[in-house]
């Protein structure tokens, strides 16, 4: 039994929902995204919100239902208010700086590494040291996040490279003489 589940997704003020065939698209202020639903899951749309329910008592179905009232609320959430990752650089020389759609890392290597930002996805750069990753989607955001990290991964060390607001990157200690 989903606990999670049985709650309904809240819309607020500006937010609409609407479904059409096996699709649930939701409009907010800062776009439109969509879902397709899955046959084992039902969707209720009212005036409270939208409440996730399984259609039937298969195993499949309950396995289903938390994960789908999430993924609304992603929708939800997303059209309302966004998501953002940052990203912290270490290092001596590492630095990054955002020229439109791209983003330019210098992570000590012989050459910078250019990085394509994808449709629908912002990246800044308040500082060198920073990156802020930002859409309404939830999944591109971390894709992009994961992408950018992956270049130059914190090493346990010193520390260095690329990693999350609040990671903890757990230290060792180095050669003993």
């Amino acid at each position: 039994m989903s606990r999670i589940g049985k709650r309904p997704v809240p819309l607020p003020s500006g937010v609409t929902a609407t479904t059409e065939g096996r699709t649930l698209s939701v409009k907010g202020p800062k776009g439109t995204l969509s879902l397709q639903m899955r046959d084992e899951i039902s969707y209720d749309i009212s005036e409270d919100g939208i409440s996730v329910q399984p259609a039937n008592e298969t195993k499949q179905a309950r396995a289903f239902w938390g994960m789908q009232r999430t993924l609304v609320q992603n929708l939800v959430t997303g059209v309302s208010e966004g998501f953002t990752k940052v990203l912290e650089i270490t290092g001596v020389g590492y630095r990054a700086t955002a020229q439109g759609k791209t983003l330019r890392l210098q992570l000590g290597y012989s050459h910078d590494v250019n990085v394509d930002v994808p449709e629908g996805i912002e990246v800044k750069t308040p500082d060198n040291t920073t990156v802020e990753v930002s859409g309404i989607d939830r999944q591109k955001v971390g894709q992009v996040a994961a992408e950018i990290r992956r270049w130059r991964k914190p090493e346990p060390y010193k520390g260095k490279g690329i990693k999350y607001r609040g990671e903890y990157i757990f230290r060792k200690e180095g050669k003993k003489k």
